[in-house]
């Protein structure tokens, strides 16, 4: 067996959320995309993964993440990772945003939120003193072997498609 790789602590007060732990395998998926083709975590195995889980296509602040995510495809690329990212809309839904700001990366249809469930990102929320379950914004890094590398909790949208470059970087050197 090789030698394990040695990651960051994630940036989390509490895992008792049902969050991934860093340094743990990430729980297989399949998932459909916003064109009807079947995903599966291991079709992504021997890139860095960033798996980030949004809300709802088409509000202002996902479609903000998405486009960041979208402008720098190509510095993820040339770095060895690709980007998915993962909500509960259905697949008509993810067309229609993929089309809107020309995304050329997997948006996964999770609208049984299975997934979403085994990430930990489908969870109590509260606005404006109502509580009701939602996905929180949530992104994790994958390593090449499937790995968790990374997490951040309650992503604040601006800058964080930077910070995450960064962190594959800082991670492969």
């Amino acid at each position: 067996m090789g030698k394990r790789k040695k990651f960051n602590k994630v940036n989390s007060s509490s895992l008792d959320d049902g969050s991934i732990r860093v340094g743990r395998v990430a729980p297989a998926f399949s998932l459909i995309n916003q064109h009807g083709k079947t995903r599966r975590l291991s079709d992504y195995r021997g890139k860095w993964v960033v798996l980030y889980f949004y809300p709802k296509d088409n509000t202002s602040g996902c479609s903000s993440q998405a486009c960041q995510f979208s402008d720098g495809l190509a510095r993820f690329k040339r770095n060895g990772a690709v980007v998915v990212g993962v909500s509960p809309d259905g697949q008509v839904s993810h067309q229609s945003f993929a089309g809107k700001f020309n995304l050329r990366f997997d948006l996964l249809v999770d609208e049984d939120k299975q997934v979403l469930k085994k990430y930990g990102v489908w969870r109590e929320k509260s606005m404006y003193g109502r509580k009701y379950m939602g996905v929180v914004r949530t992104t994790y890094l994958l390593d090449p072997e499937g790995i968790a590398a990374f997490r951040w909790d309650k992503v604040k949208v601006p800058g964080h498609a930077e910070d995450v470059m960064k962190k594959i970087k800082a991670l492969k050197s």
